[in-house]
């Protein structure tokens, strides 16, 4: 048994690459069709019946709520992530190959995890509060002209300052990342999957929380946003999109209000 265990072990970081190409797939794919098909996406009726209507929040709905964020943000941040995860698996080919220690490209990953499961704790916490304030619709969009005015221009600032795009350029650069700021061992491979994790979240938060602008639940408002961010961090002009988003949002934002 042991030295069947070693053989399986052998293939599968031969073919670590693949393995992992096959797992981001299918893991994107069923986030994807968890979003799409509503799984729960009626849940504004459900909530009428249940807590929204008496603005009550329950530990099950706040639950309900974490999950689905949870799920909405491995949708949007997992395909602009995969580069990155895919370069560590390269990079871990070649270190079994010769011959030296190697750790799990799943640490790796669980580092992203733990970041997107801080926020997605986060925005669920917020919602709670924007709920009690009746500053959301059932749709969780924004019920105020003022507030959602406030959301744009706020989301179009971030998009312009200093620390946005520190943090976009270290998603951008995966081989400088790594090769910068590579760590050894288990515990290594975990705080630089946290590490590169909080910086894509640096990019991305505020757009985020756009979402309670366009609505939590609207299909259309999550695409165009996972696509914004998507083409922000691939796409050789990315970072001037960037720019030009922000003098949009703000705009947007001070048209609402005038």
């Amino acid at each position: 048994m042991p030295v069947a265990s070693d053989s399986v072990a052998k293939w599968v970081l031969k073919r670590d690459r693949l393995v992992v190409l096959a797992c981001l797939l299918v893991v994107i794919t069923l986030a994807w069709s968890y979003i799409v098909t509503g799984a729960g996406i009626d849940m504004n009726k459900m909530s009428a019946a249940n807590n929204l209507a008496s603005k009550t929040w329950t530990p099950f709905y706040f639950l309900l709520m974490f999950l689905m964020w949870f799920v909405m943000m491995i949708a949007m941040m997992l395909p602009s992530a995969s580069p990155m995860i895919l370069l560590f698996s390269a990079i871990n080919k070649k270190n079994n190959e010769r011959g030296n220690s190697v750790v799990s490209t799943g640490v790796f990953v669980a580092g992203y995890i733990a970041v997107w499961g801080g926020f997605s704790f986060i925005a669920t916490f917020l919602q709670w509060g924007l709920d009690e304030m009746a500053l959301l619709t059932t749709m969780m969009a924004s019920a105020s002209p003022l507030f959602g005015s406030a959301l744009l221009v706020a989301a179009g600032i971030y998009q312009l300052t200093p620390l946005k795009h520190a943090c976009l350029r270290h998603c951008r650069s995966p081989i400088d990342y790594l090769g910068h700021r590579w760590k050894n061992g288990a515990a290594g491979t975990l705080v630089m999957g946290l590490e590169h994790g909080l910086f894509c979240l640096g990019c991305c938060w505020v757009l985020m929380a756009l979402l309670f602008y366009g609505g939590v639940m609207n299909l259309k408002w999550i695409i165009g946003l996972a696509l914004f961010v998507l083409l922000e961090k691939v796409i050789p002009a990315g970072h001037w999109i960037g720019r030009l988003s922000g003098v949009i949002l703000i705009a947007w934002g001070i048209a609402i209000i005038l």
